[in-house]
């Protein structure tokens, strides 16, 4: 099921229409302190998200943003609180550029016509704008938040308590395919064309580029849920406005899921010729 609004996802949350979603960090978390019964249980992956600007653009450090347009995905977006942080590192602030609300997969067409100055957001939007020619990376978010925590797996509270065995069947599933996926470059080739072709709808070219170049553009290994990274995302929320600080890990996080990711084996598959 897909939801283009913060509202609606809330809304099948609380009717029980939704049982699990992989939503954005600090999405989840805001979904909390507002009363959502739900918990963190696993990440969907690390890094994966990238800022581009117009490849003939006068913006070469992330200083040559003051006084630019930027669009980000949303409010609660995790893209926002990268730019919080990279700006308070570097002293500037959210006052020094136009943040302009815009749904990802219309961010390439706005760099493109020059709408907006740079474009930051989740893959593989990003990189669409690179293979076309027309964009250039600014920064990968490895390059200013390393190990950022990008979406999680978040799971009603009612179907942990009476379906924790089909819970930990999914995050099983979803670690030992991780744990597959970055084994090989070829078996990110793989996945990039049968995920292209049957669940994405997306040119498998385009996700051979985003899993590639680099290779570490995205991660999905290291998905437990750790206290440390959601404290800081907690910090840098409150911080930027994006939380109010009124949940914390005890509340919106249930580690136990995986306790050990040491002890997670990939899958034994190899795509047929």
């Amino acid at each position: 099921m897909r939801f283009n609004g913060f509202p609606e996802l809330k809304e099948a949350f609380l009717s029980h229409h939704l049982k699990a979603t992989f939503i954005l960090a600090p999405m989840a978390m805001a979904l909390r302190e507002q009363g959502v019964p739900i918990k963190i249980v696993y990440l969907g992956h690390r890094d994966g998200t990238t800022m581009m600007v117009h490849k003939d653009s006068d913006i070469f450090r992330i200083e040559d943003l003051r006084g630019k347009k930027v669009a980000v995905p949303n409010r609660f977006s995790n893209q926002r609180l990268i730019i919080f942080r990279a700006f308070k590192e570097r002293g500037l602030n959210m006052d020094d550029v136009t943040l302009l609300e815009m749904p990802p997969p219309d961010m390439p067409a706005a760099l493109h016509v020059r709408a907006v100055d740079a474009i930051i957001s989740g893959e593989p939007f990003m990189a669409q704008s690179e293979m076309d020619g027309y964009g250039r990376v600014l920064f990968l978010t490895k390059d200013v938040w390393p190990e950022f925590i990008s979406c999680v797996l978040a799971v009603h509270e009612d179907v942990i308590r009476d379906h924790r065995a089909e819970v930990q069947q999914l995050v099983d599933g979803i670690a030992r395919s991780g744990k597959w996926l970055d084994t090989t470059m070829e078996h990110r080739m793989q996945a990039a064309k049968f995920t292209g072709q049957n669940y994405y709808n997306q040119d498998p070219k385009l996700l051979e580029f985003v899993l590639s170049k680099p290779p570490d553009r995205v991660k999905y290994t290291n998905l437990a849920v750790r206290r440390k990274d959601f404290e800081e995302i907690e910090l840098v929320g409150r911080e930027s406005g994006t939380l109010q600080g009124t949940a914390h890990f005890e509340d919106y996080a249930d580690p136990s899921f995986v306790t050990d990711e040491s002890a997670i084996q990939p899958y034994l598959w190899e795509a047929t010729p």
